[in-house]
């Protein structure tokens, strides 16, 4: 069984204490006796939504309608500094009002780029280069000479960032800044930075410049081509152009396109700078455009923080839109490496089938100079669900990448704030089989900040992704879930002492265990019922598999299946003992309990199957039983087919499948679909507890997966690991394609199979270090959930 972790061997001394103090308390009125909190109230998402928190929603739907950049003076700067190509001296902006934005937009410490009150204090370096290509727009014209002037007294006041290793550093600096210095000395401007800090800054550049390509020779001429303003005269204009895509932009870049336009006058070139201009008037954002990339940003946000939920048509619209642009091959998805990525692992999380070969065969070329890039594909990676050898290889290489940047400290480099690297830390941490939803609701939340929203490129922008609205929206839900939930746990201790299974003294307490694994995955306050239901049959089938390691004798343990099967024995004459009967009748009356709650859902009785589900359980665990006593070793096959039964993963997810929405027929719950979702994730958690647990039952003497291969012979004890391993892995790719993929006509709905990868990743979780219960940590990260309430600081 999931939750004891030792399945076939004696169990270690137990403690009377579950992990959650369970004090019983008096319940509320509006609670059913005997089932879930709550019930009549729990049937529709919006009634748990306050008058504040539904305006909430309202606003934040808006942030679907269209992406809102933030302009940029970077960018705007070199759009400025296009001259006029019929002016044979060419003395005049082609864009003047480029330049008037510059003249009307310095900030009051002399600077320009994002606003005072937005700037984070590692930003300087940003500030530093927005300014110093303003400077030299008005300079090229000889316009504002006053704030020429304030712009190289704060070039000068803060020039000691140029060498702070803790300043974050935009794409491409490390050329383009000293390209701008080079171009201040040709316009006569001498600026305020020691000779010496201008030699380092311009070996460094030429270290940029000539270093060598090797296999990454693709994705550096790329990288070259999208910062031609800092290489200019020296530039290979025409593989620049290679680069170009059919809206006439370089990398939907106004600073790339206009440095172009100016050397190449390219017609196209111009159309593009033209619909910049239609669109922001007299200003350039960062990039442009970016509609695909920022609703998908809009999407991963609310999936992190946990409200998706409250807007699934949106997503839905969105994905579809991003999913029809997918099929056509849409540049602005496959030439951006950041977009691509996200696309790939939304679409494919929700469902559509998209293929890493479409969009990744190019990705190992990539030159790595954008960390949230990397970290994109690194995520993306981890939705594999068949052979693809393309996303093992990115998986790997972005790991060593990012491991290598968090411990050298790079990794700060190019994002503010902490954001990046809390991001890297738990995407290394949590990879996706591992990661339970509300555990990373709560780390996002926990981290969120408008600085969240701020995107690196040559300069940092800020597209409407981030915003109060949202994060006050998930704390709000965070909150109001675990409310809920606080109070189903103390009724649940209830329940275990008014059925005595706090007598039975070889059991284990483990309810806050078992509970906390519905809470986290199934934490939507209206699957209450299939909560109670998660939690109570994990209780059960924790006690009932110390009953047969080490509780019961082989009569109790007979008695027991029997009274199962003749499910409506009711005399007590028909117990053998009183553990026998404490346990029976607790089996019975939540079997009974939880066939009531189905059949106000499903609207037919399936209480016949749920106890068909506890009578296969206790069978297998009698058989294995029987192999202890008469020493009888299995062959693996006869093993594993009884095992992935015996490691009670029914009773706890099947029954609540009945509970979460939709209606099952009988032909959904005897299809092979079913079946193979069960026995994927079964066999997932009997390996795991094999693998994790393989000295212990050695020691013991109890026969596991690892241990028969052995005993089959030519295999070391490390490669009869490494094999039950790559089983594991083969497995989990299966079941997360039968959840996300597989779509029969008549088949399994889409949040019923997601309860199988939901204990799959609530096992991967729990066997993450070591043998299961034994980890402290999986006691604070519960506690996280149900105890502790989230507090957004003022």
């Amino acid at each position: 069984m999931f939750v004891c972790f030792s399945m076939a061997g004696s169990q270690p001394p137990m403690s009377s204490n579950p992990v959650f103090p369970l004090v019983p308390a008096a319940i509320p009125a509006t609670c059913r006796e005997s089932g879930s909190l709550l019930t009549t109230e729990f049937s529709n998402t919006n009634l748990f939504v306050s008058y504040d928190d539904s305006r909430r929603i309202q606003r934040i739907k808006k942030m679907f309608d269209e992406a809102q950049l933030s302009v940029s003076a970077y960018d705007t700067a070199w759009m400025a500094m296009v001259p006029t190509p019929t002016s044979s001296m060419e003395d005049s902006p082609f864009f003047p009002q480029c330049a008037r934005w510059i003249l009307d937009n310095q900030l009051s410490d002399g600077s320009w780029g994002l606003p005072l009150p937005r700037r984070d204090p590692s930003l300087i370096k940003d500030a530093l280069s927005s300014t110093l290509a303003c400077i030299l727009a008005l300079q090229r014209w000889g316009l504002g000479e006053q704030q020429v002037t304030k712009g190289i007294r704060f070039l000068d006041f803060n020039s000691a960032s140029l060498k702070d290793q803790k300043q974050h550093v935009p794409i491409g600096f490390d050329i383009i800044f000293p390209g701008m210095i080079d171009y201040a000395k040709d316009l006569g401007l001498n600026l305020p930075f020691k000779s010496t800090d201008v030699d380092a800054m311009l070996a460094k550049r030429n270290v940029e410049l000539t270093s060598g390509f090797g296999r990454n020779a693709e994705g550096r001429r790329a990288y070259l081509a999208y910062v031609s303003e800092g290489i200019q005269h020296s530039q290979d204009w025409d593989m620049v152009m290679k680069y170009q895509r059919q809206n006439g932009s370089l990398f939907n870049s106004p600073s790339t396109t206009a440095v172009a336009f100016s050397h190449l006058q390219d017609p196209d070139c111009l159309r593009y700078l033209y619909a910049v201009l239609d669109k922001f008037e007299n200003a350039a954002p960062a990039i442009y455009p970016l509609d695909i990339r920022s609703r998908l940003s809009v999407i991963d946000t609310l999936d992190s923080l946990g409200v998706a939920r409250h807007f699934t048509n949106e997503i839905k619209m969105l994905l579809d839109k991003t999913y029809q642009c997918w099929l056509q091959g849409d540049e602005d998805i496959f030439l951006d490496t950041t977009t691509c990525a996200m696309a790939f692992r939304l679409l494919r999380v929700y469902g559509y089938d998209v293929s890493s070969e479409d969009c990744f065969f190019n990705s190992l070329e990539g030159y790595l100079k954008d960390k949230t890039a990397v970290l994109e594909l690194h995520k993306a990676s981890q939705i594999i669900y068949r052979e693809e050898p393309i996303l093992e290889e990115i998986s790997s290489w972005t790991m060593k990448f990012l491991k290598q940047e968090f411990c050298n400290g790079s990794i700060y480099v190019d994002q503010p704030g902490e954001s990046i690297s809390t991001k890297v830390h738990d995407a290394l941490s949590y990879p996706y089989h591992v990661d339970l939803e509300r555990l990373g609701h709560r780390r996002s939340i926990h981290h969120y900040s408008d600085i969240d929203s701020t995107w690196t490129l040559k300069t940092y922008c800020c597209p409407n992704i981030g915003n109060k609205d949202v994060l006050k929206l998930a704390a709000d839900d965070f909150n109001l879930c675990q409310s809920i939930q606080k109070k189903e746990l103390k009724q649940l201790g209830r329940w275990i002492i008014e059925n005595k299974l706090d007598k039975l003294s070889f059991a284990r307490q483990k309810l806050g265990y078992c509970y906390f694994s519905a809470a986290a995955t199934l934490y939507a306050p209206e699957l209450s019922d299939a909560r109670f239901s998660w939690a109570k049959n994990g209780v059960l089938t924790t006690v009932v598999d110390d009953f047969f390691d080490v509780g019961g004798s082989m009569e109790e343990l007979v008695n027991l299946v029997q009274l199962l099967e003749n499910w409506e024995v009711d005399g007590s004459t028909d117990f053998c003992s009183e553990q026998v009967e404490i346990l029976f009748t607790a089996i019975r009356g939540t079997i009974r309990e939880i066939g009531d709650m189905a059949l106000a859902r499903q609207g037919r009785d399936v209480t016949r199957h749920i106890n068909d589900i506890w009578v296969e359980l206790v069978k297998s665990m009698l058989k294995e039983a029987e192999w202890s006593k008469n020493k009888c070793v299995p062959t693996m096959e006869e093993y594993m087919k009884n095992a992935r039964v015996s490691f009670a993963l029914g009773p706890i997810v099947l029954p609540a499948l009945y509970l979460v929405g939709p209606k099952l027929s009988e032909e959904m719950v005897s299809s092979a679909e079913y079946k193979n979702l069960y026995e994927g994730m079964s066999t997932c958690g009997r390996l795991l507890n094999d693998w994790r647990g393989c000295s212990r039952d050695s020691e013991q003497g109890t026969v596991n997966a690892v241990s028969l291969l052995l005993l089959e012979g030519g295999r070391t004890l490390d490669d009869a690991v490494e094999e039950v391993r790559e089983a594991i892995e083969k497995e989990r790719k299966q079941l997360l394609r039968l959840v996300l993929l597989e779509k029969e006509e008549k088949g399994m709905p889409k949040c019923c199979k997601q309860l199988f990868w939901n204990m799959a990743k609530v096992l991967h979780l729990f066997y993450m270090k070591d043998d299961g219960f034994t980890n402290e940590d999986i006691v604070n990260v519960a506690k996280s959930i149900v105890n502790e309430p989230i507090h957004l600081a003022p």
